[in-house]
């Protein structure tokens, strides 16, 4: 007895243990999908699936027109039944059209979300190398080195200022300038009696002598008589 039914439950056990190696063969391992699906894979599927969403609906809408003019013409016929009829089919196909519209709302959602999801990973992935290449050209580069380098760029400009003040100064002795004043003057004075000269040479005569202050200024009047 326990042989019979060790050999009437092993063909059970085949089965159960084949039909899950036809699931784990049909579905895959979810895990190792969710690991090999790429966003853009995914995105592609569900936008399939949505078309597919969108062609049933169509095809059901289709539907409800047609059972809505069904009904119309079996109530012109006096069918009352089959005209209830249509409209309990109606009813179901609109049925099938508001889980359509969800689903389809469900995909478009889920559309969004991934490729929301992706821009975020593109964005900190760019951000992630733009870091690693701002680190790798200041490996050798402290904030200290750069005041160094600024200072030392400072003084080289002061000392090119002062190098250029030195050459642009004028070479030799100074010269006072109140003797040049006189050496001027005494130029001046110099060119006024030659043109004087001249001037007598031409004339024939002598020019007067300029009076002499003290005794060509009139005498000063007396004072008035006292009556």
């Amino acid at each position: 007895e326990r042989a019979r039914h060790r050999h009437s439950t092993a063909p059970a056990t085949v089965t159960a243990a084949a039909a899950t190696a036809a699931t784990m063969k049909l579905f895959g391992n979810s895990s190792a999908q969710q690991q090999n699906v790429s966003p853009a894979d995914s995105i592609r599927r569900l936008r399939e699936t949505l078309t597919m969403l969108e062609k049933r609906e169509e095809h059901l809408e289709a539907k409800v027109e047609d059972q809505l003019a069904e009904a119309k013409r079996k109530m012109a016929a006096k069918n009352k039944r089959g005209a209830l009829l249509c409209l309990k089919r109606k009813k179901g196909y609109e049925a099938q059209i508001a889980k359509l519209s969800g689903a389809r709302m469900t995909l478009e959602q889920q559309i969004m979300a991934i490729e929301s999801a992706n821009v975020n990973v593109e964005a900190i992935s760019a951000m992630r190398e733009g870091a690693q290449a701002m680190q790798h050209l200041h490996r050798n580069m402290t904030v200290d080195d750069v005041d160094d380098t600024m200072a030392d760029i400072q003084e080289q400009m002061e000392v090119a200022n002062e190098i250029s003040s030195a050459i642009s100064q004028p070479l030799g002795d100074d010269v006072d300038d109140a003797e040049l004043e006189e050496e001027l003057e005494a130029l001046e004075q110099e060119n006024l009696d030659s043109q004087l000269l001249e001037l007598e040479g031409k004339g024939g005569a002598k020019l007067p002598a300029a009076p002499d202050p003290i005794h060509a200024a009139p005498a000063a009047p007396s004072a008035a008589p006292v009556a």
